[in-house]
């Protein structure tokens, strides 16, 4: 077992060995990703950090705080490892995307009297993906309308991941009890 530190800093205990990568809706994968206990770490890492605020000039606000601010070697870590192991598999589906890094990478927090829900929205990002960190919590579910589809069976650790921009618009619906953390993440649009 790992202590917090080597997980943030080391990555150590993170990755989630199972292969396979599944198709939960239209243009709608699910792939795992981290661990159980490395999702809690970083909720533990992100609250310690006590920096959750609204960004004030963000179109869709959330209280939010980024991998880069927890640890800038984490987000290298993270960044490195899903363009070595998840990306190649998100490319089985679609063959033609390739891998820029992340723009960004930021734990969500969802929690009563604060942030409760999220208005539909795109992702301005060649693909994004969302990882549930944590379980003990009631509505939140991260819903794709157009899809018919929610994150509500989605395992903690698991990465769901679309295409962004255009045919996947998004919300998290009203939270009605406990405290939701998920990782947000955002891949980079190609450069032209």
């Amino acid at each position: 077992m790992f202590d917090d530190l080597q997980q943030v800093f080391g990555y150590q205990g993170a990755i989630d060995e199972r292969a396979g990568l599944t198709e939960v809706g239209p243009d709608l994968l699910v792939v795992p990703c981290w661990t159980r206990q490395f999702c809690a770490t970083v909720v533990r890492a992100a609250e310690a950090l006590g920096a959750f605020e609204l960004q004030p000039d963000d179109p869709v606000p959330g209280h939010e705080v980024s991998l880069a601010v927890i640890s800038p070697r984490l987000f290298e870590t993270v960044q490195e490892d899903f363009g070595m192991r998840i990306w190649p598999q998100l490319r089985t589906v679609w063959p033609y995307v390739d891998y820029y890094g992340l723009r960004d990478a930021f734990v969500i927090r969802y929690a009563p009297g604060e942030q409760e829900s999220l208005r539909i929205h795109h992702d301005v990002a060649q693909v994004s993906g969302s990882i549930k960190l944590n379980e003990g919590y009631r509505g939140a579910e991260l819903l794709f309308p157009r899809q018919g589809f929610d994150n509500g069976s989605v395992g903690v650790g698991e990465m769901l991941v679309w295409p962004s921009l255009v045919t996947h618009p998004h919300e998290t619906q009203q939270l009605t009890g406990g405290v939701k953390y998920a990782l947000t993440v955002w891949f980079e649009l190609p450069s032209f």
